[in-house]
Formats: C-alpha cells, structure tokens, sequence
C-alpha cells in the first residue's frame, strides 16, 4: 500500500512530490522524485517487518510467548504512522503540476474565486513525518531485544547473549577465567541500569540480586545478572579445577 498509493495516482501528481514544508511559512522547501517517495518508505516498512520476523523466530525458538503481543503493537504503530505519512503526502500534492504549489498537509483545500488556498503547515510532516516511524519502531525492536540475558556455562567456557536474538554476544573460554563466583549487586553499586562500567568492572544489570560474576586472568571481573547464580559459578569453578588437574 505505501508504494501503491503514490503510483496509482501517479497522473494526477508532478513528477517531484513535496515531502517537508517549512514551520514558519507553511510552504514546501523539499521534495522527492515520485519513484523515491513510493518506494523509501515501503523500504522502510520492509526492513522493519523482516527485524520484528527474526525477533518472532527467536521468540518461538525460546518458548517467549510475551513477545507477540508486543511485535504485533510495533508493527500496527508504525505501518499506521508510514501509511498516514504516504496518505498526507499524496494528498497535498494531488493535480498539481509542481510540488512548489502543493498544499500544506495540515491544512484544507479551499477554493474561492478560482483561488486555491491552503491552512498552516508544519515543519516535519508529510513523508519524512513517516518515514521517522521506522526508525523509531527499529528502535523499539533494539530495546526489546537488549531485554533480557542468558548466560550458558558449557565445557567450552561462558557465553553470555542479549536478547530474544542471542546476539550479540561475549564470551570467555574456560582456561581465561581465573575464578568464578556469586555476588549480590545493586543498579545504585554499579551505576544504574544496563550494560555499565564501574570500579566493580563490567555489569550486565538487569535486576537486583545475584550475579555470576567472574574474573579473567588480566584481572578484570565481569557480571551479569541472571537466576541459578550459583550453580554457574560453581560449574565454572569445576570445570577450572578438572582443566587444572
């Protein structure tokens, strides 16, 4: 619908649509070719639907049910802000021969005396208005998979991934940890939330409690903050200890 709505009325648009019109005046100030503006934005649509399909993939993949319900909003959101965008853009260029003489998209179509006027405009809208949706649904996406952690001891070492994706992630085989153990930590302790840096070393916080936390033969420690804290602590120093032996 984003690419077809500009093309299906492609004989009664100029062959440069106004895309940004100026906060003050009110009149167009940029545009695009009529190729560019069908298609940048279903392009924009398509790179955001493919992020929200792996996220999806991965969410079934870790029996994530949450994660529908969420994808589904972000993708209604943003199809509804590009579709708008597309709609206003169409329509404020629709039967003019230059996109200088398109009306303001906030405004209305008024004819008097064979005069054509139109209301106040605004700045970011139109287009680019809706072409901001994706980078801001992409960012949702971001957040979303950057919200959880899972950290997998195995013979091989640590490995710790981020999000429904696992990706990215850290890891350090076993015969770099010097030591692994339990320690309780606090966001206040290391900084706040997230990935932080403070005279404790690297945190992964992303509640209170216990940690894994372990330290590299340079000396620096690193933590995350996941259930069975323990159990992986201890498994770490097992397998140090077999690795020793």
């Amino acid at each position: 619908m984003l690419a077809a709505l500009p093309l299906a009325a492609s004989n009664r648009l100029p062959d440069r649509l106004a895309t940004h019109w100026d906060a003050g005046s009110g009149k167009p100030d940029s545009s695009m070719p009529l190729w560019a503006a069908s298609l940048f934005p279903a392009l924009i649509w398509g790179v955001m639907a493919t992020t929200v399909a792996l996220v999806l993939w991965r969410a079934r993949a870790t029996s994530n049910s949450g994660a529908r319900g969420w994808v589904g909003a972000t993708l209604g959101s943003g199809g509804v802000l590009l579709l708008g965008g597309q709609a206003a853009v169409v329509r404020a260029n629709l039967d003019h021969s230059d996109w200088r003489e398109a009306d303001t998209v906030t405004g209305c179509r008024c004819h008097s005396s064979g005069s054509r006027r139109g209301g106040t405009g605004g700045g970011l809208i139109g287009a680019e208005a809706a072409l901001l949706a994706g980078p801001f649904a992409l960012a949702s996406v971001l957040v979303f998979g950057f919200a959880s952690v899972q950290a997998r001891v195995t013979e091989r070492g640590l490995e710790v991934a981020f999000g429904s994706l696992g990706w990215p992630a850290r890891r350090w085989p076993t015969d770099a940890i010097a030591a692994a153990r339990v320690e309780a930590r606090t966001p206040a302790q290391v900084g706040g939330w997230g990935y932080r840096l403070s005279g404790l070393g690297t945190t992964v916080m992303l509640r209170s409690g216990e940690c894994l936390v372990i330290r590299t033969h340079t000396g620096k420690d690193f933590a995350v903050s996941v259930d069975d804290a323990e159990r992986g602590a201890a498994l770490l120093d097992s397998l140090n200890t077999q690795r020793s032996s």
